[in-house]
């Protein structure tokens, strides 16, 4: 037991690394030598840890939406209010991901990186995680019985972009911390930033369906 718990230190050390590597220099100019020499691992080392960079790319994001998934499953049980729901969902993703900053820029800027079964694996659980969002946003809607619904595909991707753009911006040791940008952002996302202003439906010639294929993590 021993063994495999510090083989998984080990690990978990290798994939931050490569993460902060990735966010810096991005996935495709960094090699395997760099990040041997910035964990002072042997490339041999790396080798048996893991087959191949792209294969690196991989455990950093399938382990991210494994630890995030699982965590907010387990905080979702036996939570009804759909509002209580949204609520845990953002605080869930925010506190996880600004502890974890680099990945979320790797998420974000290394989406289609991966090919075949890989990049599979990893969509499949990005596509559980949209659908639960979007899942809980629908709860959201009817509980409130908007007279003006927002389409929820708009909803979704518009929750995922107000999150995943803090890599940019936010210092998780800043003087906000992660419980108040949370509360903050999940109060602008229910009650908007001008609550009670009438917005006039703009004119347009070539309105189009928002896609259903978009990715949460593609930076603009």
């Amino acid at each position: 037991m021993l063994q495999a718990s510090r083989y998984d230190q080990k690990l978990e050390f290798i994939l931050r690394t490569a993460a902060r590597i990735f966010a810096e220099k991005s996935y495709h100019s960094t090699s395997m030598r760099d990040i041997s020499r910035a964990t002072n691992v042997s490339l041999a080392g790396l080798y048996h840890y893991c087959k191949s960079k792209e294969e690196l790319l991989f455990l950093i994001q399938d382990n991210c939406f494994g630890r995030v998934l699982e965590r907010l499953e387990e905080r979702l049980l036996e939570v009804d209010d759909p509002i209580a729901k949204l609520g845990i969902f953002i605080e869930n993703h925010l506190s996880f991901f600004a502890a974890n900053m680099s990945e979320m820029k790797v998420l974000s800027h290394e989406a289609e990186s991966l090919g075949g079964e890989l990049y599979t694996h990893v969509s499949t659980r990005k596509d559980k995680y949209t659908r639960l969002a979007r899942k809980i946003l629908q709860e959201v809607q009817n509980s409130r019985q908007n007279k003006q619904p927002v389409d929820l595909t708009v909803a979704t991707y518009a929750l995922f972009g107000m999150m995943n753009w803090i890599y940019n911006w936010y210092d998780p040791h800043g003087k906000l911390n992660v419980n108040d940008l949370a509360q903050h952002l999940t109060k602008l996302f229910l009650g908007g930033f001008a609550p009670g202003v009438l917005l006039q439906p703009a004119s347009s010639t070539a309105a189009s369906q928002p896609r259903e294929n978009l990715s949460i993590w593609r930076a603009s």
